[in-house]
């Protein structure tokens, strides 16, 4: 049987925002010290930062980069990390049983951000910090009089504020392994404070609460707390299995996590009557199961990753835009060496076999997400995600401009050997494509990963599409087809 993707360019689902490509740093293994921050290394610029990597990043086009954390956030006090770098107190680091040399702090963070064309998102300390210090961050990267906190960061070199627009209120405060964690009940309480001392230093700000995917009681006591006062609820979500059938469908849970979560926010808005919108931020997400190594060690959390890896990656972005409508931002965790898109060593970088979906994605969707009919065969994992199904083999969205002139379609062949033959068809078109062109990652085995000794050994291969209206997709790979009326 001949598999179907029809697009209809009037079945609109809603526009899609660009933030939902956003990426993630903490300061954990060799993620920022060693991986964008390099101090000394012949690869990095004057302010320390790799080049090399910040080209490779820059290619991903992140429109907003959330930092410093992650666990590390609630145990870090943000004033160690400004002023002459020389002088910043070297300290023990308690989330990840490391050192932490503040060399990298809000400055820094901020020109990373400049120089890579991105937003800033910073998630404040709710474990050991205070009311005053949340206050003082704020005051130091907006404040625009005459102030305390706003002449320190004059002081220390940046006449301008930084108008820092989005702020998060605590890392998973939800757990047992977070500094500070927190009951539901206390966390409100506490956000509420820190929310409204944080609004009245600037009103501008909008704010991330935090949500906890898996238990809806937090979530719905913390959106019933909280909405009035935050434009964003954060999930956080990771996937991976050894068997690949459940590795490349597990990423379906984030479907069913913002289903969930959209009924909350409705619910709340509506019951609250609460004008302003609640977007959803899944701001840490990515595949991560092989690699959980011991605190302390520098190297830690450098997963490997495979193709089966990238597709589970793309599946997790093609959830995001069906879910546009909701998702307003979501943070890759994380971009460098830990569970990342790019790995470094002291001589240069190899691109991760998930570094090409999150490229292929964020070069080509376009501005206005549709809703294809997808008719393909049925896939029957076994084990703990038969509950997420049905699935079938193919998944695919597809995008299209403000012009109807250009239709970009992503097509996931989750089949572990078959090539499954497909019509391709769009509706609403004065005639199908004149011009196409084809970008796929694939490989001989689902097993295969980029590494120093093979970097491309998994790439992506670009072609023209001719006039034909069908299209084979190879097995276990990922297609973005490009079409041009």
């Amino acid at each position: 049987m001949t598999a179907l993707i029809r697009v209809d360019l009037d079945r609109v689902l809603g526009q899609v925002d660009r933030r939902m490509f956003g990426g993630f740093v903490e300061h954990l293994g060799r993620c920022i010290y060693g991986g964008i921050f390099d101090e000394g290394s012949p690869l990095s610029d004057s302010s320390g930062f790799r080049t090399d990597v910040l080209a490779a990043l820059r290619t991903l086009q992140p429109p907003v980069v959330r930092w410093p954390g992650g666990n590390f956030v609630s145990g870090y006090r943000w004033t160690d990390g400004i002023g002459p770098r020389d002088a910043r107190p070297r300290k023990i680091e308690l989330a990840w049983g490391s050192e932490e040399s503040n060399r990298f702090g809000t400055d820094e963070f901020i020109a990373y951000c400049r120089a890579l064309g991105a937003e800033p998102h910073i998630c404040i300390n709710m474990g050991t910090g205070t009311l005053d210090e949340a206050q003082a961050w704020v005051e130091y990267c907006n404040g625009t009089g005459d102030t305390y906190w706003a002449n320190r960061r004059r002081a220390n070199g940046h006449a301008e504020p930084y108008a820092v627009r989005y702020w998060g209120l605590g890392n998973e405060m939800y757990g047992e392994w977070q500094i500070g964690g927190m009951s539901d009940h206390e966390y409100v309480a506490a956000a509420r404070r820190y929310a409204r001392i944080m609004l009245r230093t600037d009103p501008t700000i909008e704010l991330v609460g935090c949500g906890q995917w898996g238990d809806t009681e937090w979530d719905r006591i913390v959106l019933e707390g909280l909405a009035e006062l935050v434009r964003y609820h954060s999930i956080h979500i990771y996937t991976g299995s050894s068997d690949y059938l459940t590795n490349v469908l597990q990423p379906h849970q984030a479907d069913r996590a913002l289903r969930i979560c959209e009924a909350l926010i409705d619910q709340v808005r509506h019951t609250q009557r609460i004008r302003h919108p609640v977007g959803i931020a899944y701001d840490e997400w990515n595949v991560w199961y092989r690699t959980r190594t011991a605190t302390g060690r520098a190297g830690g959390l450098e997963e490997q990753y495979d193709l089966s890896d990238a597709l589970a990656v793309a599946c997790f972005l093609n959830v995001f835009v069906r879910h546009c409508r909701s998702v307003a931002m979501a943070n890759l965790a994380q971009m460098v060496n830990v569970i990342a898109p790019v790995f470094t060593r002291s001589d240069g970088l190899f691109l991760q076999t998930i570094y090409h979906p999150l490229r292929l994605y964020a070069e080509h969707t376009q501005a206005i997400a549709l809703d294809p009919l997808v008719i393909s065969r049925p896939l029957t994992p076994e084990g703990g995600i038969a509950d997420l199904g049905p699935f079938q083999a193919l998944d695919a969205v597809a995008s299209r401009d403000a012009d109807r002139r250009v239709v970009t379609i992503a097509v996931i062949n989750r089949h572990p050997h078959d090539a499954i033959e497909t019509s391709v068809e769009l509706i609403g078109a004065v005639d199908q494509w004149s011009t196409g062109d084809v970008y796929e990652l694939g490989g001989a085995n689902p097993e295969d990963a980029n590494s120093f000794a093979e970097p491309t050994r998994v790439a992506v291969r670009e072609r023209s599409l001719d006039s034909t209206r069908t299209y084979s997709f190879p097995p276990h790979s990922l297609s973005i087809l490009r079409l041009q009326r």
